[in-house]
């Protein structure tokens, strides 16, 4: 998900844009939560195999220019659908923002607090007294806190990396970053000649979530129900089409997105494919769970009811 972005992707808003023009389709548009990646390559699967066609949808698929910008333009209306993080979703629902969670991509976390594996760092404990960067402001330093909240790590110096997650690292910015994927940042220190160390969140302290989710403005929603309720059929579908024939599928989306590195996109997809979300229901447990680990730690101000924002397809 998370490394350097490339000047192409760094323009505008709307960087990429994959339209299939379908006479009488119903027109989605949808944001990205960062430019285009492994993660996303049943949404690619289903441009390029036809899958959005044959349910009658024509998706424009964008790019943002900030990790923010997806959550803040689907609830506003300005886009139909965007990628999001469970924790960012609930955040959200807290201050008040009008959103709902309407389908799953990614459904178990892919964040890790990496770091080189020449650091001395073997325990979380090892981390006091260092810097620890993070990639999303106002969700990975929060995530950081409570990471160091539950494994007791007391004096540490956060640092916004941003997009600059591996020359931090290499360069010796920051001991740590908070927020790289154990499916894309890993693999690339490793293809750069680093040897990756990282803590799991889920295995720290940190409750299990889905960490990429589609949210749409509540207004949206109310009139975009029936679009969007067959944009998660065609999702779904598309997912079980990559998990059997994930080269075919592969080689549809270096096809998609040129610029792709191979050899990374090809490791990280071994990594990636059973991660890919099971079925489109949310586990409303798991995320109360969440939303309660959120609270405890500050991430949010008030007590968010999961229920609440978590789409109830009719």
């Amino acid at each position: 998900m998370k490394r350097q972005i490339t000047p192409i992707f760094i323009v505008c808003a709307c960087l990429m844009t994959i339209v299939s023009p379908l006479w009488g389709a119903e027109k989605l548009s949808l944001m990205l939560d960062w430019f285009p990646n492994i993660d996303h390559l049943p949404l690619f699967v289903a441009q390029e195999k036809g899958i959005f066609d044959k349910y009658g949808l024509d998706i424009s698929i964008l790019s943002p220019a900030e990790t923010a910008d997806p959550l803040k333009l689907a609830a506003s209306g300005h886009v139909d659908l965007a990628i999001a993080y469970e924790p960012q979703a609930i955040m959200a629902a807290s201050e008040g923002i009008p959103i709902k969670v309407v389908g799953r991509l990614i459904g178990h976390p892919l964040s890790t607090l990496l770091f080189i594996d020449d650091k001395d760092i073997r325990e979380p404990s090892d981390l006091e007294g260092k810097n620890i960067g993070y990639t999303v402001p106002g969700m990975m330093d929060f995530l950081t806190d409570g990471f160091a909240r539950k494994n007791n790590v007391k004096n540490y110096k956060l640092i916004n990396v941003g997009f600059s997650i591996l020359p931090s690292l290499t360069t010796g910015k920051v001991d740590a970053v908070m927020g790289p994927y154990k499916n894309y940042e890993v693999v690339e220190l490793e293809q750069h000649g680093y040897k990756a160390g990282y803590f799991e969140l889920e295995k720290y302290g940190i409750p299990d979530y889905d960490e990429l989710v589609f949210i749409s403005g509540e207004k949206n929603l109310q009139n975009r129900e029936k679009a969007i309720a067959t944009f998660c059929q065609a999702l779904q579908e598309a997912i079980e089409e990559t998990r059997r024939t994930p080269q075919e599928s592969l080689d549809l989306y270096l096809k998609a997105v040129p610029e792709a590195e191979e050899k990374l996109e090809s490791a990280a997809l071994e990594k990636t494919l059973h991660l890919f979300a099971e079925n489109q229901s949310f586990d409303k447990e798991k995320w109360q769970e969440f939303a309660n680990f959120a609270l405890s730690i500050g991430m949010i101000g008030k007590e968010v009811n999961v229920y609440d924002i978590l789409w109830n397809r009719k």
